[in-house]
């Protein structure tokens, strides 16, 4: 796998249905950190949404030959019919999106992302669907499309002409379901917690905030409860900030919520984000041209409610890091 994009930089993103067991954890980041050329940037898990995402970046091939690991690991320790969690699911590796940086090219990508799914497919007897950039067909651009019919639901779909995988068998695996794989720009992974505990005010927040349902461009959204926190959550991905500014969907989120009589709490990324939609932000607030680069994405943060922000969230930053050792 190499030779597909040879030495630009390549970012992944795959998500795992697992966000609570330590040992599945533990196994998946360990494959993970066992390839050099490839580094491990961010990880979180949330046992409510049953789930757990990490980013990587670096040397194409070695990303690729990482993330065939960690999908082994995950195929080994999850079993998806005792699985706990809210976050829609087909697969215990449930999608990996592959991300160009750098001089690496979209078309690039794709193609690596194909030939990665076909390999997944075969190695693990898993069927795989391709989506976005990918995909092979038009109506499984988009990975809430392919994820309708959720695990449960899968077997059923997946014998219709409209469920048949790009790659692999024709039935779901019988622990890990299927796996989606594409190529994608930059997505950033959203959440806003919300001042209620009903879970019916985040679900219409989400519908209204959401392109779908005719609110903001290269938006999705989904209204989730969180238990184990006591409030409700807008979980939310940005397909394109610079269509739609990080800034833009907290103001309407904090209009919506305020025509629910409920606020916003404070916010979460899932991975990591871009260091201008966080510039942006810096900029709609009229955050100081002469404060240092570092200050105005503190300022950004601190205007979103990031919780326990760092420098070390922005993916230039941390990918700096990595490459010098820390």
């Amino acid at each position: 796998m190499d030779s597909l994009i040879n030495e630009s930089f390549l970012e992944c993103v795959p998500n795992f249905s697992e966000g609570a067991d330590s040992a599945t954890l533990d196994a998946i980041t360990a494959a993970i950190e066992s390839h050099a050329g490839s580094w491990l940037l961010d990880h979180s898990a949330d046992p409510d949404h049953g789930r757990s995402v990490y980013t990587l970046a670096g040397y194409p091939g070695r990303v690729m030959a990482a993330v065939e690991a960690a999908a082994e690991a995950a195929i080994e320790h999850v079993d998806l019919r005792a699985h706990a969690g809210h976050h829609p699911h087909i697969g215990a590796v449930d999608v990996i999106p592959f991300v160009p940086l750098g001089d690496t090219t979209m078309e690039q990508c794709v193609a690596g992302a194909r030939t990665f799914a076909a390999r997944l497919a075969e190695r693990f007897e898993l069927p795989v669907y391709l989506y976005r950039e990918a995909a092979q067909r038009p109506d499984r651009r988009q990975l809430a499309d392919v994820r309708r019919p959720g695990f449960e639901g899968l077997a059923e779909w997946m014998v219709s002409p409209a469920g048949e995988p790009d790659f692999g068998p024709t039935r779901p695996h019988p622990t890990a379901g299927a796996t989606v794989v594409g190529a994608r720009p930059f997505l950033i992974a959203w959440n806003i917690q919300l001042s209620s505990t009903d879970v019916a005010v985040a679900r219409r927040i989400a519908g209204r905030i959401r392109e779908r349902g005719g609110g903001l461009p290269a938006v999705q959204a989904l209204g989730i409860e969180l238990a184990s926190q006591g409030c409700v959550q807008l979980s939310m991905n940005i397909l394109d900030h610079q269509r739609t500014p990080i800034w833009r969907v907290w103001d309407e989120a904090e209009r919506l919520a305020a025509a629910e009589s409920v606020s916003l709490l404070d916010s979460e990324l899932i991975g990591l984000v871009p260091a201008k939609a966080l510039v942006d932000v810096a900029d709609h607030i009229g955050s100081g041209s002469f404060h240092t680069a570092e200050q105005r994405l503190h300022e950004a943060a601190a205007h979103l409610r990031i919780r326990r922000f760092d420098p070390s969230m922005v993916l230039e930053v941390r990918l700096e890091e990595a490459r010098r050792g820390e």
